[in-house]
């Protein structure tokens, strides 16, 4: 028979273990907490709660709103906001007991704003101090003269993975305030931008750079083929009509901002820019390999390799290969890990052609098909499949464990 002991370590190994599966998500964890939704917010605006979520080991010291108010207050930019919430988020795992044993009583943390680049010499450094009253301070490098904000509860610890504090002030760093130019949002200049060129080119005289570019404001993600891809793909661009050019460009659009983070942690399918209005779906799905982004249309995978610009409400994107959409294009993916395709029924005879009329090249244009691609591929549909079985498997391993003790 299991001791209550045993049956509560096992517990405490299967959140453990569950934990590290899962991951943590920081905008999930703040929602909890009304009080903070303004930090929330601004985390979620400026991308830092993506960038958050992609630490293995984090501290995030949230501010209640009556603290944001007074930095907003400010009236300082979303970039310069998120330098400043940047320096609330330290590079290491602090909780509640690690921050009242402080080596020495005091310690300096590399925050986010640091490992931005952004901070200079060492104003992206916090210093933690245990002082006396079992109060813990927090001061930032460049402003030493800020004594006021304080530790005052831990709103979630996950050892050795994300700790969440709250604290009792906006950390005030002079560098972090400083003015931050706006990054340039300008859609037509940026896809003139090294690497985007020829796309560029294509867009204006084509005409569907009109569709682009009034999509820019509402939120929209480009993925622009390298110089080399266009290049390459020239020949049986010219072979198209003028439409079907229209609709292949457009295809590598989406009427949404997708941040890199969004990209990696949101796989399946993604309508485009070329599905409004159309007859047929013409889109493509996002998988990832780690850190690595790929889009698999049904004849060919490209993968991301590159950023223009990533910054709410334009992303742009370079990939290695033109996205050639099935309703276009005949042939199949280039992946050789699919398994072999299921046999077909018998063919049905096909009609004489007509007067004048050839047959299709593999590769040639044929808006015409009507050939139904509405079954996408299993890994598609599965996509987060991977991580229910690592669940499983742990499950799995702590019931036989249990089982054992």
């Amino acid at each position: 028979m299991q001791t209550p002991s045993a049956i509560s370590l096992s517990f405490l190994l299967l959140l453990s273990i569950s934990a590290a599966v899962h991951g943590h998500n920081i905008t999930r964890i703040l929602a909890k907490h009304p009080e903070f939704s303004t930090f929330n917010h601004y985390l979620t605006i400026t991308h830092l709660a993506n960038e958050i979520n992609r630490r293995q080991t984090i501290t995030v010291c949230a501010v209640d709103n009556a603290a944001m108010s007074s930095l907003l207050s400010k009236g300082l930019s979303i970039q310069t906001i998120k330098n400043v919430l940047s320096l609330h988020v330290f590079a290491d795992y602090f909780g509640s007991k690690k921050l009242h044993q402080v080596t020495k009583g005091s310690t300096s943390t590399a925050t986010m704003y640091q490992a931005t680049g952004e901070a200079p010499g060492t104003a992206g450094y916090v210093h933690i101090t245990d002082i006396k009253g079992g109060k813990v301070r927090f001061t930032p490098e460049d402003n030493p003269s800020q004594t006021d904000t304080t530790y005052v509860k831990s709103i979630l610890e996950m050892p050795y993975n994300i700790s969440v504090i709250q604290i009792s002030a906006i950390l005030q760093s002079p560098e972090a305030e400083a003015p931050t130019a706006a990054p340039d949002l300008n859609l037509t200049s940026l896809l003139q931008r090294e690497g985007c060129q020829a796309f560029y080119d294509l867009l204006t005289t084509s005409g569907a750079i009109g569709t682009f570019l009034s999509s820019a404001d509402g939120g929209v993600t480009v993925f622009c083929p390298g110089d080399d891809a266009i290049a390459a793909f020239a020949p049986k661009y010219k072979n198209l009509t003028a439409s079907e050019k229209t609709s292949l460009l457009l295809y590598h659009g989406v009427p949404v901002y997708n941040s890199m983070g969004m990209l990696r942690s949101s796989n399946g399918l993604m309508n485009t820019l070329a599905t409004e209005g159309a007859k047929k779906k013409y889109d493509f799905t996002v998988q990832n390999d780690g850190n690595d982004v790929t889009l698999k249309t049904k004849v060919v995978k490209a993968t991301i390799s590159g950023t223009v610009v990533d910054e709410e409400p334009i992303a742009i994107y370079t990939i290695d290969k033109v996205l050639l959409p099935r309703e276009l294009f005949k042939g199949t993916v280039e992946e050789a890990e699919e398994p072999a395709p299921a046999p077909k029924a018998a063919k049905k005879k096909k009609k004489p052609a007509k007067k004048g009329e050839t047959e299709d090249d593999a590769d040639a244009p044929g808006p015409d098909s009507s050939d139904d691609y509405s079954d996408d591929d299993a890994a598609d549909q599965t996509a987060s499949g991977g991580g229910r079985l690592v669940a499983s498997a742990v499950m799995a391993f702590c019931f036989s464990w249990l089982a054992f003790v």
